[in-house]
């Protein structure tokens, strides 16, 4: 399995049997990418909620590759009005595709759709949980603040083995908080995410890993440069 960061809170997941997942493909107007959208192919593109910077160019990636978009009911309702081919759920319930399971679980943030010319209702921000052939399961947040849920659904129901959180502060949780995430949710290792892309989000990764390191040192934190790619089977490394 590879995990490519390509800032922000867009990742790349290509399984072990090759099946390419794009989530919350934010490249284009994304000035911590470093690759050309055309260049992004695709399977399946997850998208978190309906603000431009998750959103992003799901529609250009699908229409050219042909992948299918998941989303939640009111996002895929807009993808399904301007043809592309799309899939909604809605937080708690799961789909089997492509050989993986995907999960829409909570998180704590606003989704309207922002980059129309009237700002129209993206439903619930949502997360999801990615469930692969050989088991591993990994947790990207979206955008989110702390809540309760992380601890007693996500973390003791769901059990990651990788979550993906965001630390940036104003509009999601903070390096602090984003550490206590990672003590409920408990995966063997965790991502940081959605921070550096914009003034308004600086963050130094360093006081995360320290925090994470303080509250649960045996939880690997993993700090990828936008465009690096992490093999989590190389864990024990």
């Amino acid at each position: 399995m590879e995990i490519t960061w390509l800032g922000h809170a867009a990742f790349e997941i290509i399984s072990d049997k090759g099946l390419k997942i794009i989530i919350d493909p934010f490249i284009s107007n994304n000035p911590a990418c470093n690759v050309p959208v055309e260049e992004i192919d695709a399977d399946l593109i997850l998208v978190t909620h309906g603000h431009v910077d998750h959103f992003g160019d799901a529609m250009e990636i699908a229409n050219r590759t042909g992948a299918r978009v998941i989303a939640n009911h009111e996002v895929s309702l807009f993808l399904s009005q301007q043809g592309i081919e799309s899939t909604g759920m809605n937080i708690g319930g799961s789909i089997g595709i492509q050989g993986i399971k995907i999960t829409m679980l909570d998180a704590k943030h606003s989704s309207d759709i922002d980059f129309v010319e009237d700002v129209i209702p993206g439903g619930s921000a949502g997360s999801f949980l990615i469930t692969f052939e050989e088991g591993t399961k990994i947790f990207h947040a979206g955008d989110t603040g702390l809540f309760g849920d992380m601890e007693k659904i996500i973390g003791d129901i769901y059990n990651p083995d990788i979550a993906i959180l965001p630390i940036g502060d104003r509009f999601t949780m903070g390096p602090l908080e984003a550490a206590l995430a990672t003590k409920w949710i408990s995966p063997k290792m965790v991502i940081p995410m959605h921070y550096n892309t914009f003034p308004a989000i600086e963050q130094n990764t360093t006081n995360f890993s320290n925090f994470v390191m303080q509250m649960t040192p045996k939880i690997k934190t993993i700090v990828l440069n936008s465009g690096e790619t992490f093999d989590p089977n190389n864990l024990n490394d």
